[in-house]
């Protein structure tokens, strides 16, 4: 070892779903969106002019904070924006998980939790789902250091009713609990309306899944003034301009299309209803998601050797070697031409 290395952070990082270089596969590994964002966003990106590029963006992005208030029935100040769901976790992590107790999450969920508490040096303890893949709320009643989980969970898709959220947030008053609503849009009620009553909680969302906006890396947090204003101090410490102006003017064009938003939701919730049907006929089993994927498993066919298989054929969906999961397929919702592909050859597949 060099000398200087001693002195290097070392952790285990997040690995993302692949991106595959060839375009003329289905891509059905990372849950994005696959129908186009609003044509709104198209006609503000033809608006926009070198001119913007420029100068530097709004720090405070005051146009899509506002247009994300009044969707989301909230006042600007309680509207905390960044660079995706992800740079705004991070900043949460930074800002509220500090108490030395460890933080609490569920031990299958979102796989960069336990990258954030590592890289932060913040003590974590993970929390065992069910075999139902249910989240158990009487194991974060105990003393800790905070709590985040998501709603729905990931990569299982199940939701954790609205009643056992709040009541997980009532017996943490003393430390902030973080839900992470990726999904939310796909299924279940979010948890904004506890806002007013709970001032320790902070409700992460996204653009990247029901706004068709991943590649713009647009995420915020909804809280009270107090908790976004301790979101602000820590960001403006790090990096005052989080966000390019493009993100901030295209995002502002998705938030204010809500019809839109709401047409192509529909589309993937109908789309996901009818995948649990054929893949239930070929003989998947998996939980009810509530989110734009499933998570399959087959107990005769190793979950490994089919998403290699799928690959092979050009469908790429998602496979994690970890315990408890490892004979588990996680399947983005596509269009219904890329389902029917996904059907066609499981049949053929199957039948081998």
């Amino acid at each position: 070892m060099k000398s200087w290395e001693k002195n290097v952070r070392k952790v285990v990082p997040y690995i993302p779903g692949e991106q595959p270089k060839n375009q003329r596969v289905i891509k059905l590994n990372t849950n994005e969106n696959p129908y186009p964002p609003s044509p709104k966003v198209a006609e503000a990106l033809r608006q926009m002019t070198t001119d913007t590029m420029r100068k530097y963006p709004d720090p405070a992005a005051e146009k899509l904070v506002s247009a994300i208030a009044g969707t989301c029935h909230v006042s600007p100040s309680q509207v905390f924006p960044g660079v995706g769901s992800d740079d705004v976790l991070a900043m949460a992590f930074l800002t509220f998980f500090n108490s030395g107790k460890p933080v609490l999450f569920p031990d299958i969920t979102y796989s960069f939790y336990d990258v954030w508490a590592d890289l932060f040096q913040i003590p974590y303890e993970c929390q065992p789902l069910d075999d139902e893949f249910q989240i158990k709320k009487e194991d974060y009643y105990k003393e800790n250091g905070g709590v985040i989980f998501p709603n729905p969970n990931a990569p299982t898709g199940v939701l954790m009713p609205l009643a056992d959220i709040e009541d997980i947030i009532r017996h943490n008053r003393d430390v902030i609990v973080i839900v992470d609503e990726a999904y939310i849009d796909f299924g279940g009620i979010s948890a904004a309306g506890l806002l007013e009553k709970y001032d320790n909680l902070l409700i992460v969302q996204t653009f990247s899944k029901s706004r068709s906006m991943a590649g713009m890396r647009i995420g915020y947090a909804l809280g009270n003034e107090e908790l976004i204003r301790y979101m602000n101090d820590v960001k403006y410490s790090f990096n005052s301009y989080t966000m390019n102006e493009t993100s901030i003017c295209l995002g502002t064009a998705a938030a204010l299309d809500q019809e839109y938003f709401e047409e192509t939701r529909q589309r993937i919730i109908a789309t996901r209803e009818r995948s649990k049907q054929e893949l239930k006929t070929l003989g998947f089993s998996f939980a009810d998601s509530q989110a734009n994927f499933l998570f399959v498993t087959r107990e005769s066919v190793p979950a490994k050797e089919l998403f290699q298989a799928l690959k092979a054929e050009g469908i790429y969906v998602r496979y994690f070697s970890k315990p408890r999961i490892d004979n588990y397929l996680r399947i983005t919702i596509g269009t219904d031409e890329e389902m029917n592909a996904l059907f066609a050859f499981l049949k053929k597949y199957l039948q081998k």
